[in-house]
């Protein structure tokens, strides 16, 4: 495991402290917790960011997410465990992710305004560029995950 490289949020505080910002208003979105948590959890698996994974897997269980739920989130297109409103956030998240492909199609969108009022869909896409922007410091800066399980030394 590569070491941290260096301590983003002591370098820049008045940055993080933006970014801390930005994330708090998502937490007080009208948007259900743990719908929340299964987008940052998809984003940071697209992303592979092993910090924000450890986080937002142990705050949806803690949420009351089950185990299959997570387990099965990168086949979620696949599964039939989760809700039409859920497959409609995490097609936007993994839209918005990958915009430089995607181009946040209109297809896409027009799903999402089905199961998402206007205030809804912007504090989903909130969520989502926050995550991403958390994900980019996460893994530039190599800031390792925060494992509390006995089996990880």
């Amino acid at each position: 495991m590569e070491n941290q490289r260096l301590n983003y949020a002591q370098v820049a505080p008045a940055g993080y402290k933006a970014m801390l910002d930005f994330s708090n208003y998502t937490k007080t979105s009208s948007l259900e917790p743990l719908l929340k948590e299964l987008v940052k959890i998809r984003v940071s698996q697209i992303n592979g960011c092993a910090f924000c994974l450890d986080m937002h897997t142990k705050d949806a269980r803690a949420l009351g997410e089950v185990e299959e739920r997570i387990f099965m989130l990168s086949t979620w297109r696949e599964s039939e465990l989760y809700t039409n409103r859920e497959k409609s956030a995490l097609d936007w998240a993994e839209s918005l992710t990958h915009i430089s492909i995607s181009h946040a199609s209109e297809e896409i969108y027009q799903e999402v305004r089905k199961y998402f009022d206007e205030k809804e869909t912007v504090d989903l896409t909130h969520t989502i560029v926050a995550i991403n922007a958390w994900n980019r410091f996460m893994v530039a800066f190599r800031v390792p995950a925060r494992h509390t399980s006995p089996h990880v030394k």
